[in-house]
Order: C-alpha cells, then sequence, then structure tokens
C-alpha cells in the first residue's frame, strides 16, 4: 500500500520489489519494499548475482492474458492472440501471477536475461517453458550508464508494469573523469515518467472488463492514462537549490512518448543516452523520449530567483505522433521545481567531448523488417507484429556473434514504435522516408496479408524511398538500446553482436568477444516496447549462433527488384492462364575487396492465349528483358578470381484488368492489353573451382 495520489486520497495498492537495501541517510541495511522498486548501483567489472522471489500470492491487479497457461497446457485457444471473455472462470486463472525480471539495457547471458518465456509463479511452482533458474548474474562489463529493471511475462507484461514492477539499474565506473565533473547524491536524481489513471478510492485503473471501455489490450492497441507519476507520485514538486542537478529521467510509461520542457523556455543539457555518455554534451529546449528510452539530463537552477517555481511540460501527442494533443492542465504537466533560497553554485564547465563512439561497418549482408497491423473482427484489439510473424513462428533473425549488421526498419503503421533489442547497444544510422502506400501494396502481393505462416519475403525498399536520409538527431548520435520508428519512414540501425566497448579491430564475424556466451540458453527477442502492443505479439525472437561452419566453396547472394511493362494489342484474352517464365542473365561487372557489383538482365516470357477479331484463337509469346544490377559481399573477392553467377526468381506477379479485351463494343475501338511485371531476383555468385 503506496500514498501515490496527494492527501487526503486514500493509499493505493501496487505490485513492488522488497529486499534489503543500504538506507542513503544512514549507510546501514534496512529491508524495504516499494514502487518502483529499490534502485541498483553496480559497479563496473564487479559482477553480481540476484536472487528473484516471486512472493505475489494474491491475484494479478487487474484481468491479464492467458500466455502462461497455454505454455502449461499446450492449449493453442489461450494463447496470447486470444482475448477470453471475462467470466468467472477466467478471473479464477488470475491467482497465478507470474514473474520474470528483465534488466533492459544489459550485456547478459541469455538465461539471466529475464526472457518473455522464462517466468515462474509463487514457489517456482509452475514454470516457462524457457525458465531455467531465478539466480540472474549481471556481469556488468559494459559503459556507466541508466539502466533499469522490469517485469516481461508475456501477455501480462503490460499490467504488472503498469501495477508497479519497474526499477533503475544505475551501473558505475570508478574510472569514469566525466562523473567528478556531474552532480551527485542528492544532486543527481533518476527520474521516471509514468502516466497512470485512478479510481476515487485510490485504486489503479487499468480497463479489465471485457465488455467495458475501448483501451483494455483486448478491445483497443495500447492504454493511456490521465495523470503523470514521477517516481511514485503523482504530479510532485521538488525543492531543489540554487545549483545544477543532474536528472537520469527514463520513460516507463506503457505508451505515452514525452516531449519535454521547461515552462520557462530554459535550455538544459543532455549528456547521455540509453547506453551511456553521448559523445557531445548537446544543448537542448525540448527533449523527445519514448517508452523505455532514457536521458542524462543537466538543469541549472542557479540563475533562477529564490521562492519561485518552473514546471517540467509535456506537449506530445499520444498516440505519437499523430494523436490527441496533452491537456495543458493535466497530462501537459510533468511536475514542479520550486527554487530555495540558497547561495548559488554555477556548474562546471563540461568537456567539449564526453565520449568515444565507433563508426560500425556492417560485414554481414543487411536485414529489412516491417512494421504492420492487422485489423481484426469487430470487439478485439488489432494485431501488431513484426515483419508479418507472429511471436510462435519460427526464428529468422539469427545473428552471428560478433558481426555487425545493418537493420532497416519500415514503418507501415500510423503510430511510431519504440523498438528495443535485447542483449546489445546499436547505433542509428538515419531514417527517410518512402512511399508506404505503394510498399505496402507490394508487400502484400508478394507475401499476403499478415499474419503470414511462410517466411516473410523481403521487398527491398530502395525504388520507394522518397527524399535523402535524415541524421540522427545530435541527442540520439549515442550507444541506444530503444530507438523510435516512426510512421511512413525506414529507421536504419547499425547492430554490432558485440560487447559496447570492444576494441574495432577485434571485432569480427564468428569471434565472441562477451564475457560469457550468448549462443547458449533461451536466446534473446527483440519488440516494440508499447508493453500493450508486446502482449499483442509485437515481438520476435532472436537466436545468436556462432559461425557457421564454411562450406568448400561458399556463395553470397544479394536482391535486386527489377520491373517493366508490355504492351499488347488485340487479340483479346480468352481467360485462358498467363505463364510468365524467367531467366536471369548476369554478368560480373567488376570485383572490389569485399564487394561484387552485378549487372545483367530477367528476361520474361510471357505465353497466354487469345482470341483474333474474327474469332481465331492463337497462342502468342512476348519477350521483355528488365536491366538490373545489385552489389554482392565478397570477404576473400580478389581481380584474379571468377565466379559462376545463378538466379532464381523469388516471386513474379502479373496484373490483369477483369475485363474482354479486343474491340470496344460501345466505341468500336482497339483496346491495348497491357502486363506489368515485377519480380523479386535474388542473384548468386559463387567462387569456380579449379
Amino acid at each position: 500500500m503506496q500514498q501515490i495520489l496527494p492527501l487526503p486520497f486514500p493509499v493505493t495498492t501496487v505490485f513492488g520489489y522488497e529486499g534489503i537495501v543500504i538506507n542513503p541517510n544512514t549507510c546501514k541495511p534496512v529491508y524495504w519494499r516499494s514502487s518502483p522498486g529499490p534502485t541498483f548501483e553496480a559497479v563496473r567489472g564487479i559482477p553480481i548475482n540476484v536472487q528473484w522471489v516471486n512472493n505475489l500470492t494474491n491475484p494479478n491487479l487487474f484481468a491479464a492474458g492467458l500466455t502462461y497457461n497455454s505454455e502449461k497446457t499446450g492449449d493453442e485457444s489461450k494463447s496470447v492472440s486470444t482475448c477470453p471473455k471475462f467470466s468467472t472462470e477466467f478471473f479464477l486463472e488470475q491467482g497465478i501471477v507470474p514473474i520474470v525480471t528483465h534488466l533492459h539495457g544489459g550485456e547478459v547471458r541469455s538465461d539471466s536475461d529475464g526472457g518473455p518465456n522464462s517466468w515462474f509463479s509463487t514457489g517456482e511452482w509452475e514454470k516457462g517453458l524457457n525458465f531455467s533458474k531465478s539466480r540472474y548474474t549481471y556481469p556488468n562489463g559494459q559503459r556507466p550508464t541508466t539502466l533499469w529493471y522490469h517485469d516481461h511475462v508475456l501477455g501480462i507484461a503490460s499490467v504488472s508494469v503498469y501495477a508497479g514492477l519497474s526499477g533503475f539499474y544505475l551501473l558505475r565506473d570508478p574510472d569514469d573523469n566525466i562523473s567528478l565533473l556531474l552532480p551527485n547524491e542528492e544532486y543527481e536524481i533518476p527520474m521516471v515518467i509514468q502516466d497512470r489513471s485512478f479510481y476515487e478510492d485510490g485504486s489503479l485503473l487499468f480497463p479489465d472488463n471485457g465488455g467495458g471501455p475501448s483501451v483494455h489490450l483486448c478491445k483497443g492497441s495500447a492504454f493511456i492514462g490521465d495523470t503523470i507519476m514521477v517516481n511514485g507520485k503523482v504530479w510532485p514538486n521538488l525543492n531543489v537549490e540554487r545549483r545544477q542537478y543532474r536528472f537520469r529521467i527514463l520513460n516507463g510509461s506503457n505508451t505515452r512518448t514525452y516531449n519535454l520542457k521547461l515552462s520557462n523556455n530554459q535550455p538544459f543539457i543532455q549528456i547521455g543516452s540509453d547506453g551511456g555518455y553521448l559523445p557531445y554534451p548537446v544543448r537542448l529546449t525540448e527533449l523527445l523520449i519514448a517508452p523505455a528510452e532514457r536521458a542524462d539530463v543537466l538543469v541549472d537552477f542557479s540563475t533562477m530567483e529564490p521562492d519561485t517555481s518552473v514546471i517540467m511540460i509535456n506537449d506530445a501527442k499520444v498516440p505519437f505522433p499523430n494523436g490527441a494533443t496533452p491537456d495543458p492542465e493535466t497530462v501537459g504537466q510533468i511536475m514542479k521545481f520550486t527554487i530555495l533560497n540558497t547561495h548559488p553554485v554555477p556548474p562546471i564547465v563540461l568537456p567539449e567531448k564526453l565520449n568515444d563512439i565507433p563508426i560500425l561497418i556492417p560485414d554481414v549482408p543487411k536485414k529489412t523488417f516491417t512494421l504492420n497491423v492487422v485489423k481484426q473482427t469487430s470487439g478485439r484489439a488489432p494485431k501488431l507484429l513484426l515483419n508479418g510473424q507472429k511471436w510462435g513462428s519460427p526464428v529468422t533473425e539469427s545473428p552471428i556473434v560478433g558481426s555487425t549488421v545493418e537493420w532497416e526498419i519500415v514503418n507501415l503503421t500510423t503510430d511510431a514504435h519504440p523498438i528495443h533489442v535485447h542483449l546489445i547497444q546499436f547505433l542509428i544510422a538515419n531514417r527517410q522516408d518512402f512511399d508506404k502506400t505503394n510498399y505496402e501494396d507490394e508487400w502484400i502481393q508478394l507475401n499476403g496479408k499478415p499474419p503470414l505462416f511462410h517466411p516473410t519475403i523481403t521487398l527491398p525498399v530502395e525504388p520507394f524511398l522518397t527524399g535523402n536520409p535524415i541524421d540522427p538527431s545530435l541527442n540520439e548520435r549515442g550507444w541506444k538500446d530503444t530507438v523510435l520508428a516512426l510512421p511512413g519512414k525506414v529507421t536504419r540501425l547499425k547492430l554490432r553482436f558485440a560487447p559496447q566497448d570492444a576494441e574495432p579491430n577485434k571485432v569480427k564475424p564468428g569471434v565472441n568477444l562477451f564475457p560469457f556466451d550468448p549462443t547458449i540458453g533461451p536466446g534473446y527477442v527483440w519488440h516494440c516496447h508499447i508493453l500493450d502492443h508486446v502482449d499483442n505479439e509485437m515481438i520476435r525472437p532472436i537466436i545468436v549462433i556462432g559461425n557457421p561452419a564454411p562450406t568448400p566453396n561458399p556463395q553470397s547472394c544479394c536482391q535486386v527488384m527489377v520491373e517493366g511493362s508490355t504492351e499488347l494489342l488485340p487479340p483479346a484474352l480468352m481467360g485462358a492462364p498467363i505463364v510468365n517464365k524467367n531467366k536471369v542473365f548476369a554478368s560480373i561487372d567488376a570485383v572490389y575487396p569485399g564487394k561484387i557489383i552485378i549487372s545483367g538482365f530477367i528476361r520474361n516470357d510471357i505465353s497466354y492465349t487469345g482470341v483474333l477479331e474474327d474469332g481465331t484463337k492463337e497462342g502468342t509469346t512476348v519477350i521483355n528483358d528488365v536491366p538490373f544490377q545489385c552489389m554482392a559481399n565478397r570477404d576473400d573477392a580478389n581481380e584474379s578470381d571468377s565466379y559462376n553467377i545463378t538466379g532464381m526468381a523469388l516471386s513474379c506477379k502479373i496484373y490483369e484488368r477483369p475485363q474482354n479485351f479486343g474491340i470496344n463494343f460501345i466505341t468500336k475501338e482497339k483496346v491495348a492489353y497491357k502486363f506489368l511485371g515485377k519480380d523479386i531476383v535474388t542473384i548468386c555468385i559463387r567462387r569456380t573451382v579449379i
């Protein structure tokens, strides 16, 4: 029971974390429970073990999904995709409240990652399919930064975190010279911002009536609260001295993105993001921060007048970026700072450079993913998917340990999605606009409507791009584990499956530089961090693999889209099937260190049966050649090498109008028939065996 709302409102029942912690005032151990949970202060280079214990013996605070029961029984009717009716039997099943704690942003072995299927109940009587232990090891080998921990049970993460299961994990480095210049102790404050809704009796409101409000995760796509909570207090005030403060800000909300400003328009300085210090301090007047993102921010109160106040405000629309504007009298306000009458202390001047951020160069083929929305029957939430695939589909992401890869995330939805990747920190390359309507049409023509029940066929986004790539904002140029993928844009990331501080010259595919083996255990995941979307299957597994066994004659492939058209005059078609046969003709234009440029053309042999104007049937074949060019990776390419080239047409679509062509019986004019062929072609090169 916790006093979240201001008096005289009653206390609020929450889920929290408890354990023995150090009282910062007395430096003595004390048994403590709270929501958000106690803050870990770990030291870089010193691993710790944490024993997570589930003492939740009461029913869940809110109606939750039945994912864990479907795992236990194998009953797919109770899978995460099923939104059950909220009957008496359903509520009885809420007596089992599983937990699994994920250290968000941590470089850990997968059996300590707190994956969505590694949950366990009270006494560990019930366990998820991937459960192996509840005593986790955190190596703490990465750079000093702001991490956080939260519950991650698949199907109920949204309600568990909303109920209170989250907390800070600060990683400090004794050799961090920058920290010596920053505010510390009582002037360094972790700040988690979360939106909540309450009943008048003080209890948390999370709609749990299947026939009720449209915001329930089985009825709508995301929960949005109508009050703002900071560190477990609704709209709090902080008395501050006239000096600089360091705020480690975390957006811990289920859905809401914030655009933070100070009401007096005062600028502030951001020095860090998810994975540690930025390359240099960034002066800002507003800060956009999506769910799960962190920002290390310095605010200088030294020049403000005593007994005055300043409000941290928010003007981000929700859902972001095309939703409703926040009410400036309620969710448009975050908290208040009241300036005390103290002697002003000017801030220390920071160095121009804070951190060395390496340049990541991909050494494996890039991956292109889509963010999809699937409309369902009336009364059920739209399904949000990654690359058109459901959570339980076969694993498709198997990065090689030590490899560096570029991901293209193509957002086909109308909202922004904060995409989080477990195990590693990555760098944002750029964002770029694209023709969403035509790309989505072509993607569906190629794959069918999601959810898919086959491996996703990649549709290259290059032919649909518009405008120029947009570099990340200055405060996005550090290490990240969560990125906001904006609607109508391609978001490009560079991911290196190696430790954050690995020496670049030692990183290469197949070489494991982690202090643990990331290829063992249940594996990792990547997902949208709008928690209601996670519970609605916007999550996919990642299995890290070692270097694949070399083959005697390896080949390298690239994909290219070719398109062309053929216009046929009458005779008219008789509804006979059109047969399209594709042949690939290719040659190597140039060989560079690591790269080969392949040029050629696709020959479309389009055969059909038509009818002449006098009624005579006639078979016809039309040849239409379409050129292409693509680039393939070759780690061992030399000018003197020779290669064999093969091609495979993965898909070809012929578009035709549903009418009989030939003579227009009204105007008596001849009507042309037009074919449009588009092919996604894989071109492979293989070293010639001598």
